[in-house]
């Protein structure tokens, strides 16, 4: 069984917009119980994400505007990819998020948590590990 991202992401995804406050953005996360936030344009494209990581800065004041804190580099993967794409994004990239996109747009976000929810509910196949090469004896001296 293949599983697509659009399978396992968080479909209602909150957004937020680049002039929005640190405490606005920190607001939202505590309502809604969520680490990650994508920050988009008027047109839902993504510009930055912004995490509970990036909000827990030191000296960071509330009336700060998220863009000076986001993360600009956005990482992001089809909704239509296996969620094998984002497990090797995340773990190549060191993230713990990804913003879904469709055709540009945000349509979702995959966390760690979804890919780690997947394999507790065992949804996912085992691929058969590959076989150890034997070393000959001339390598071992």
């Amino acid at each position: 069984m293949n599983v697509k991202i659009a399978d396992i992401m968080a479909k209602r995804v909150i957004t937020a917009a680049r002039h929005y406050t640190v405490d606005q953005v920190r607001s939202m996360m505590e309502r809604n119980r969520i680490g990650a936030i994508p920050v988009v344009d008027s047109d839902n494209i993504p510009l930055g994400i912004i995490t509970s990581t990036d909000l827990s800065r030191p000296r960071l004041k509330d009336h700060t505007p998220i863009s000076r804190i986001m993360s600009n580099e956005v990482k992001a993967i089809p909704a239509y990819n296996d969620v094998s794409a984002a497990a090797r994004a995340m773990r190549r990239d060191k993230i713990h998020h990804l913003v879904v996109t469709h055709e540009k747009q945000v349509v979702g976000l995959i966390s760690s948590y979804d890919l780690l929810k997947l394999v507790e509910g065992h949804r996912f196949t085992m691929k058969k590990a590959p076989a150890q090469k034997k070393k000959s004896k001339r390598a071992r001296r």
